[in-house]
């Protein structure tokens, strides 16, 4: 959400921070805060002034008219607030319906003053800009102040100044406080414009004799999705739950999820001991499942608000799903539980990968689901829903916990009446074709012909269906559109959003356009560039732009643009489109702007006549016209729902999921749907219902509205206006979802940012009744929003106004092999296999050990390298053996030919990976290859049963040099110190040294004849790591065997010498080497003699 009221002391601490007045601000940061955990010799050590003023104290718990309720202790010493917390710290009261524990409370010096002192100012957001409220008399008593008064209303962008305020809100100040209250409430504004505050009441503002100001008490929301704005001024802010709601340390958990994640995640704890728990996907979906639920008598079971959306990966559903179902397996309840885990047809998430999460969740809990009498209630469509189910439905079979499993068949919330006992439970569902039979089951014909499937069924068909934006008179803002989309339309889209264009260019094909809808793609991380996409069979390219002027310039034709920016540069992108007037519509997909900044865009589009379609949306669809980005979900769905070609329903939804059920429904109930906007869940979406309610009104096609309304805001009530004024004629099936809030205790803010009633005209309900008055056509739930929508268009039919056309099939699209091998229709040979490394999940694996455990289990490089090489978790000595090989081959000084050749690749100027390369190609029988040579060839002859002696004379005799024997520098009178630790290591942990000893015993034989001849470091690293391999436990004889086969052993070498061959390369660029030349005086140069003549 992005309105959270924060605590007073929060509220205070930024106003005394940054205010910029010169009103003389008193008692700044004098506060002190009261906790269960409070020491009192600290606290008055820390606030000494405790111990010498007068004090007032009251609960800092977002209660509202403290005073009323006799929750503020005035004028009192430390010794009397103590005595007044005595009798309610950590004490329950009734606020309202409230119930809650007072545990935060507030200390300020008390300020003497006079009624006549005291004044009400209160600043809060609307659409159109910032009202500000302004009252003489403050305090206790001010009363209904949006009666009494005097305001005034700064419009977006505009600044507020001193004169303004002095001559419209302090008419009734005396003269002397003017001034003073001016300066004062100016650089409130300011204060509120520049840290994003939604709302900030303080009452009563106190002006004394000497013009100083005193903030008494003050409440206030700020916009929390501009912390990525204010981070810097705010710090880490902390927003308290609605009293008489407990903040549980799993809703922090999830709302810490939720802000890592690109996904929406969201859980508010309403009664943990309730029976009846919720898991739904979508913002919209999670509140009319909610609102089911209370309908059916279920409010004070239910016990968790909640969502999920936006495509969360499968191990941030399964942390989600725990979380809900540690909390529900907790307590035993006599009657049972149950789960409802629903949703609406998704758009773009893919159900089986969600689904997958949650069923490892399930496996997880297994115990206690069984044990606390859970039943599970699944409904759900969207991509890939069909494999989501079933593998929900088997996990019910193998677990023995009852799940019962409905698909797009059965209406949305039918499960919740099922789930509650008022709804039989079907044996065996009803199921929708498989995603594959909609895709692959084709008409004979490849192509239909256009004209028979894009007029809508009951209107004329004509040449042109677009309605160019009127003219507008100099100096007033320009007319939108009346039809937004035709079948002409072509779009930029703004991000690289490859799935979601190639959904675009799909529903292009099935809906027989002549061309793509998508004209370019704008993607500022870029160069300029073709992407490839599928029209139909055919591969295309699409060109993709750095700017977006470039793509303007060049694209003429577009007049939408779709923006997949983030929230953090959708602001900016967004205003410079609309700088381009063949622009007239936008849609923002991004959730999450501030809201300061989507009022700012609200203002530039009216004046430019550009509708906006957002923020935080899926978008819009007009079947067999156009589609924005992924509205409608994949093409099982678009062919389900009959989204190729138009019907005669137009709807308007706040909900992107809801939109795709409600096409669902309309489907189901009557010819289709002419055209649906999900208009976005923000307080201030960039067009309101009733914009495209008057676009719908307008356009000869559409016989009959459905509108999708919710808690929060007054935009229904001109629906209710234009039906009784006669503006709007055609019948409007219309439903308010949030009826439950008025049920709850406490505040819920629900999925959407703007699905929070301010006041009573704001519920559901009041305006579900006013709609009702006005003539509208109003369920009394969402479950009959159906019944009613068929009896509407039945009604339309009978009497003439809808002729229902003849079905035509549309033609058939190629799947693409990414998804049909998601929906396991095809196989192919993998071109690679690999069995040490897995990526592909939350979590990287080495060789089946998820990495969180490597280090865990404190394994080091040698325990990587046992995984990655060996497939094996080798013994800890086994492990440090390795990583002293490692060591011991880091490096052997410049001089040898590795390093030599890396130098001098270095001096040249050539880059690490060259110079390295240089280096690693010299490594060989001659130098550092002898270890696998080494380990073969003892190898060999111990287990031929050769005794040393005859192995060295073998040797001899073949002409062959022993590998591993051998040295320039060390001898038997000067050891090489390398070898003898690691025979020291090997001696103390190996099980068994067979072969080593047998090395031993040639070396023997060999440094009798020259003292040289000795086993080396690669010798002993090769016949040890045999030892090692054939004993430790791990591996066969013919598995050790293979091993050193394949070249396992050089590759210790390898990869320990490129430690010491980068550490040449960094050392010669930090010394600044230049060009390396070989001296002549070092080069005997023997030339043949005819040439030297």
């Amino acid at each position: 959400m992005s309105a959270k009221a924060i605590s007073e002391q929060t509220g205070k601490e930024f106003l005394y921070k940054y205010i910029c007045t010169s009103a003389a601000v008193q008692n700044r940061f004098r506060y002190a805060t009261v906790t269960a955990e409070t020491e009192w010799d600290r606290l008055t050590q820390e606030h000494p002034w405790l111990l010498t003023e007068r004090l007032v104290v009251k609960p800092d718990q977002l209660i509202k008219r403290r005073g009323k309720l006799g929750l503020v202790g005035i004028d009192l010493d430390l010794q009397g607030v103590r005595e007044w917390l005595k009798a309610r710290h950590m004490k329950e009261t009734t606020v309202g319906k409230a119930k809650g524990v007072l545990k935060n409370f507030l200390i300020e010096p008390f300020v003497p003053h006079s009624q006549e002192e005291e004044f009400y100012v209160c600043i809060y957001a609307t659409r159109e800009g910032d009202h500000v409220l302004f009252h003489h008399e403050g305090g206790v008593e001010v009363g209904d102040v949006d009666a009494k008064a005097q305001r005034l209303m700064v419009a977006v962008d505009d600044k507020l100044s001193e004169d303004q305020v002095t001559e419209q809100l302090l008419t009734h100040v005396p003269e002397d406080k003017k001034e003073v209250l001016a300066s004062f409430i100016v650089g409130l504004f300011n204060l509120y414009e520049d840290l994003y505050f939604t709302y900030l009441e303080i009452n009563p503002l106190v002006v004394n004799q000497d013009g100083g100001v005193f903030v008494l008490d003050m409440a206030a929301k700020i916009d929390a999705t501009a912390d990525y704005i204010c981070k810097a001024k705010w710090g880490d802010v902390e927003f308290p739950p609605p009293f008489g709601r407990e903040a549980y340390p799993e809703e922090a958990y999830i709302a810490d999820l939720d802000a890592k994640s690109g996904a929406s995640l969201k859980l508010t704890l309403l009664n943990p001991r309730g029976r009846i728990w919720t898991m739904v996907a979508g913002g919209g979906a999670s509140v009319v499942y909610s609102d089911t639920i209370c309908d059916l008598g279920g409010v004070d079971e239910l016990a968790n608000y909640g969502e999920y959306s936006g495509a969360p990966s499968e191990q941030q559903t399964y942390d989600y799903a725990k979380t809900i179902l540690s909390l529900m397996t907790r307590e035993k309840h006599p009657e049972g539980k149950v789960l409802i885990i629903g949703g609406s047809i998704a758009n773009f998430t893919n159900v089986a990968a969600t689904f997958k999460g949650i069923v490892r969740a399930i496996k997880d809990y297994q115990g206690p689901l069984k044990e606390n009498e859970v039943t599970i209630f699944v409904r759900r469509g969207g991509p890939n829903y069909q494999e989501g189910l079933r593998v929900m439905g088997e996990v019910g079979k193998t677990t023995g916990i009852p799940i019962h499993v409905f698909g797009t068949e059965t209406h949305m919330t039918a499960i919740v009446g099922m789930a509650l006992g008022h709804r039989e439970i079907p044996n065996q569902p009803p199921m929708d074709a498989h995603t594959a039979n909609f895709l692959l089951n084709a008409s004979n014909s490849a192509m239909t012909p256009a004209t028979t499937r894009t007029a809508s069924f009951s209107e004329p068909r004509t040449s042109n269906d677009i309605t160019p934006a009127k003219k507008s008179k100099a100096g007033l803002p320009a007319a939108k559109a009346t039809t937004l989309f035709r079948k002409q339309t072509k779009a930029i889209v703004w991000g690289m959003q490859t799935r979601a264009v190639q959904g675009m260019l799909d529903f292009d094909y099935v809906c027989s356009r002549d061309e793509p809808s998508v004209a370019a793609m704008v993607y500022p991380f870029t160069g300029d560039h073709k992407q490839k996409f599928y029209w139909g069979h055919k591969e295309i390219l699409l060109p993709v732009y750095k700017n977006m002027a470039d793509a303007m310039k060049k694209h003429t034709e577009v007049d939408v643009l779709i923006s997949f920016a983030s929230l953090r540069s959708a602001f900016d992108s967004t205003m410079e489109a609309m700088q381009y007037s063949q622009i007239h519509t936008i849609a923002i997909i991004a959730e999450g702007i501030p809201e300061a900044q989507t009022r700012r865009m609200i203002k530039m589009a009216d004046e430019k006549g550009v509708t906006i379609i957002g923020p935080a949306t899926v978008g819009g669809i007009k079947p067999g016209c156009f589609k924005i980005g992924n509205t409608g979900g994949m093409l099982d769905n678009i062919l389900a729902s009959k989204l190729y070609r138009p019907g005669s329903v137009a709807y308007v939804s706040r909900s992107g999921g809801m939109s795709n059920e409600l096409n669902n429904i309309i489907s189901r109930t009557t010819d289709g749907v002419y055209e649906g906007v999900a208009i976005g869940g923000d307080r201030y979406p960039g067009s309101t219902f009733m914009d495209h309610v008057l676009r719908y009104q307008d356009t000869p096609g559409i016989q009959m509205i459905v509108v999708l309304g919710e808690i929060g805001g007054t935009e229904e009530y001109k629906i209710c206006q234009g039906i009784r004024e006669g503006r709007i004629t055609k019948p409007v099936v219309c439903w308010c979802i949030g009826t439950c809030a008025t049920m709850f205790a406490s505040e819920v803010q629900f999925g959407h940012a703007g699905a929070c009633a301010n006041q009573a005209s704001e519920t559901a309900v009041a305006k579900n009744q006013a709609l009702r008055d006005a003539g509208a056509y109003v369920p009394k739930s969402f479950d009959e929003l159906g019944d009613v929508i068929k009896t509407v268009y039945d009604e339309l039919v009978a009497n003439g106004t809808i002729i229902p056309a003849q079905e035509v099939p549309p033609p058939t699209v190629p799947m693409d092999y990414s998804w049909a091998r998601e929906l396991g229709l095809i196989r192919k040979p993998a071109s690679f296999m690999t069995s040490i490394c897995d990526e592909r999940g939350q979590e990287l694996i080495y060789a089946g050990m998820p990495i969180t455990e490597v280090f865990k289990e404190e394994m080091g490089l040698g325990g990587v390298l046992g995984l990655l090489w060996f497939q094996r978790r080798l013994p800890r000595y086994a492990c440090q053996f390795i990583e002293m090989c490692l060591m011991v081959t880091a490096d052997h000084g410049p001089a040898v030919s590795g390093a030599h050749n890396t130098i001098v690749c270095a001096r040249a100027g050539k880059d690490l990976i060259s110079s390295l390369t240089s280096g690693l190609l010299t490594i060989g029988d001659r130098f550092g290859g002898a270890l696998d040579a080494a380990a073969k060839q003892f190898s060999k002859a111990f287990d031929s049963g050769m005794l040393p002696m005859e192995f060295v004379n073998k040797m001899k005799k073949d002409g062959k040099l022993i590998m591993g024997i051998g040295h320039r520098v060390k001898s038997i009178n000067n050891p090489d110190m390398r070898v003898q630790i690691l025979k020291d290591f090997v001696k103390q942990h190996f099980t068994s040294t067979q072969l080593l000893d047998y090395a031993l015993d040639v070396e023997k034989i060999t440094t009798s004849k020259k003292p040289n001849l000795i086993l080396n470091v690669d010798g002993f690293i090769g016949v040890a790591f045999v030892d090692l391999l054939r004993t430790c436990g791990g591996f066969t004889r013919d598995e050790a065997d293979e091993f050193v086969e394949i070249g396992a052993l050089n590759g210790i070498f390898v990869l320990g010498r490129s430690m010491g061959f980068i550490g040449h390369y960094l050392d010669q660029k930090r010394l600044k080497q230049g060009l390396y030349r070989h001296p002549w005086d070092d080069i005997s140069y023997v030339l043949p003699e005819h040439m030297s003549m």
